[in-house]
């Protein structure tokens, strides 16, 4: 159902989504955190006493790069620092289970960007190949590839949509792994029998007449309902030539929009939902002022903003009982901070740099 609602952004004043506790009770839940780390390992640090409880060593060379958690949270897959090689990791065992690269000889297949089909049967890949010749490197158009995961045969090329290469891609699979979804300035959608294109769309295409373009990026969110993509958009508005921002939720396989604006754009990033879908939090981050933000989801309206310490590069991730907020990026720290009221708690010191961060409920 197409929606379109409008509020205006307050201030601080009005109540968050979660309720607060004392700080001496308030955990973030139990279950585990894996924090891809330098040199070449996945940090396991158990919610509910924040402690590093183990560490995954990657078989090849760190630190894990595109770490990816696989749909049904049983696999980890990752790339090498050269690009050229991916790395599968069992996450009940905590071992590595196969390692592969298509690289052979003189011809370095560097991997731009990859997705892993929910049943482990494949991998579609984004590649880079070049070949050492005795006077020159010859470079081959970039290219996505259906690879065999365990033969490690690649199986096809997959052409491109409108034979017009792309320098990067990103992809998504429906939860029954029958459709490939390939977003850029159109969303187009490809069968995986025979990687035929079946349809396409632009987002502009399932929105109210006479609204601007919607800006919008697709980003994995463990917390959103599979076949669902929701994030923070930006329109123009036509009619009094302002920049807008709201909240839309995509539904792909219906392929409807439902959006709603909630006032003057502003550069609020780092959109994350809550566990319960009730709730979605954000980051403002401008040079020297940063800002957390709560949406009500549910209330289709902007719950509270306020100003916060911050650092200059920070995303941020839910519990998995949704009361503590995780700050990180850039460096070997997590900051808790409560998700009530946004106080600062503690901070998760790590004996390394990190890449990125999955809460996962046990």
């Amino acid at each position: 159902m197409r929606s379109l609602a409008f509020a205006i952004l307050i201030g601080c004043a009005l109540p968050s989504v979660a309720s607060a506790q004392p700080a001496a009770e308030l955990t973030g839940g139990t279950g585990t955190i894996y924090v891809g780390g330098y040199p070449n390992r996945i940090f396991v640090i158990d919610e509910a006493t924040e402690q590093v409880v183990d560490d995954i060593t990657m078989t090849l060379d760190g630190p894990p790069r595109g770490l990816t958690l696989s749909a049904d949270g049983t696999r980890f897959y990752m790339q090498d620092r050269t690009f050229e090689q991916i790395e599968i990791i069992d996450v009940t065992t905590r071992r590595t289970i196969d390692t592969f690269t298509l690289s052979q000889d003189t011809t370095k297949v560097r991997i731009r960007g990859f997705r892993a089909s929910p049943d482990h049967r494949y991998i579609v890949l984004l590649t880079d190949p070049a070949t050492k010749e005795i006077d020159r490197f010859d470079i081959e158009p970039r290219k996505l590839v259906q690879v065999d995961l365990e033969t490690h045969e690649v199986i096809r090329d997959i052409p491109w949509p409108d034979d017009e290469e792309r320098t990067s891609v990103n992809m998504l699979f429906s939860p029954d792994g029958s459709l490939l979804y390939l977003f850029g300035r159109e969303i187009i959608v490809l069968e995986t029998e025979g990687f035929e294109e079946v349809d396409r769309w632009e987002l502009s295409q399932l929105a109210e007449p006479g609204m601007g373009r919607l800006n919008f990026s697709f980003r994995y969110d463990p917390n959103e309902e599979p076949g669902f993509f929701s994030n923070i958009f930006r329109m123009q508005d036509p009619v009094q030539d302002r920049s807008l921002m709201g909240i839309a939720r995509i539904n792909l396989a219906e392929r409807d929009l439902d959006f709603y604006t909630l006032g003057p754009a502003e550069s609020v990033g780092s959109f994350t939902i809550a566990p319960g879908r009730q709730a979605a939090y954000g980051l403002l981050s401008q040079i020297g002022h940063y800002e957390f933000w709560t949406f009500d989801l549910a209330g289709r309206r902007l719950a509270n903003r306020q100003v916060i310490e911050g650092r200059p590069r920070m995303r941020l991730v839910p519990s998995t009982n949704g009361q503590i907020l995780y700050v990180f990026l850039a460096g070997n720290t997590i900051d808790l901070y409560e998700a009530a009221t946004y106080r600062y708690l503690r901070t998760i010191t790590l004996v390394g740099d990190m890449t990125t961060i999955f809460v996962v409920p046990n």
